[in-house]
């Protein structure tokens, strides 16, 4: 797998400068090439996915906002107007169904069986090699559940926007552009969500 040795950062970056071949996917697309939209799903489902888990918190989840977004794409790639790089415009299509999602979400009063599955297979994956530093795991872990518990407090767009800023690397424009939001609104986000979960 050739993405094995980048930063999620690093990604999104490659991502930019590939932005002109996704033009040229998205202008095949459009001519009727349905590969060509194929492609443009293989290129970003992992980056999109990555942004639904942690928005969502849940595999299935995920799941479905990685599914209704590029289903969403695909039927508004006539309104794609090239103003913001495709992957930008495709984080804004999750953001919205992830939204959408977490709106119909039963609101619960505490975490469930399944949230504490979902953080003990996360503490699971941690790293347990031998030359791993027991103390570290241990602490790791420990910050891992409870970064996903704060995570739970933030708002959907406070909640994107940090996802967006601290493990995607996108710019304070990029993620206003993909919340709908001006550059200083966007800004303000990113700050009220690291100021909660600290």
């Amino acid at each position: 797998d050739f993405n094995s040795g980048l930063t999620e950062g690093g990604l999104c970056r490659l991502m930019e400068c590939m932005d002109g071949t996704d033009l040229a996917m998205v202008a095949r697309v459009r001519s009727g090439d349905q590969d060509a939209f194929r492609i443009l799903v293989e290129r970003h489902s992992r980056a999109v996915f990555r942004v639904a888990y942690r928005l969502t918190g849940r595999e299935e989840d995920a799941d479905d906002v990685v599914q209704e977004a590029f289903l969403r794409a695909f039927r508004q790639l006539g309104r794609f107007e090239a103003r913001s790089s495709f992957a930008t415009w495709l984080y804004r299509i999750a953001f919205n169904c992830a939204h959408d999602l977490l709106r119909q979400r039963p609101k619960q009063g505490s975490r469930t069986s399944l949230d504490d599955e979902d953080d003990r297979r996360r503490i699971e994956l941690a790293d347990t090699s031998p030359a791993a530093d027991p103390a570290q795991v241990l602490a790791a872990r420990r910050l891992n559940v409870r970064l996903r518990q704060a995570m739970d407090e933030l708002t959907t767009q406070e909640r994107a926007a940090f996802v967006m800023r601290h493990y995607e690397g996108l710019s304070i424009e990029e993620i206003g552009r993909a919340l709908d939001l001006g550059a200083s609104a966007a800004k303000h986000s990113v700050f009220r969500a690291v100021r909660k979960l600290r």
